[in-house]
């Protein structure tokens, strides 16, 4: 990647993180120009080639993550910052970011969880939400986990992303 689209990358990943902590939105003044700016900037880059490789990375971004948002796990500013990060760094440098933001989401809950009933309390939960999600299916296990406070799931985005950035690429590469 371009060290500019970088750093419109790492500007628009901060931004969020402070964003998403102080309000638990991500705005869309944030996403659309990073959107913008990597379609222009990897068509100057790299004339069509560049544009498809944007496209790709924001249609993959939007819809992995809009269904995550459909089912009620994610609010649509994190989709899309998700749209335009892989409108920034392409389809595997989505699916890597999204991967390690999972990963990283993941322990992020479990450790709210924790937080919040102790560790013991949190596996009785987990528990009980698994079961119930095995033998009721649909939402029942929703209701057993649900905090008391929202989680920031923009702050996982952004960690995984900057992690992608820094060399870590969970499929090799």
């Amino acid at each position: 990647m371009d060290s500019v689209l970088g750093v419109i990358l790492t500007t628009v990943l901060g931004i969020a993180i402070v964003m998403d902590l102080r309000s638990s939105r991500i705005p869309n003044w944030l996403t659309f120009p990073a959107m913008g700016f990597a379609l222009a900037g990897h068509a100057w880059l790299n004339g069509i080639d560049g544009v498809l490789f944007s496209l790709a990375g924001f249609g993959v971004g939007l819809g992995l993550f809009f269904f995550i948002y459909l089912a009620g796990g994610l609010g649509a500013g994190d989709v899309k910052l998700m749209a335009a990060i892989g409108a920034l760094v392409g389809v595997y440098g989505l699916l890597s970011c999204a991967w390690l933001a999972i990963i990283l989401g993941g322990i992020y809950a479990i450790g709210a969880m924790g937080y919040q009933w102790g560790v013991t309390g949190a596996g009785q939960r987990l528990a009980y939400a698994a079961y119930g999600a095995v033998m009721v299916g649909g939402s029942a296990w929703s209701r057993e986990l649900a905090l008391p406070f929202k989680l920031r799931y923009g702050l996982a985005i952004a960690t995984g992303t900057l992690l992608f950035q820094l060399g870590i690429h969970p499929f090799g590469g």
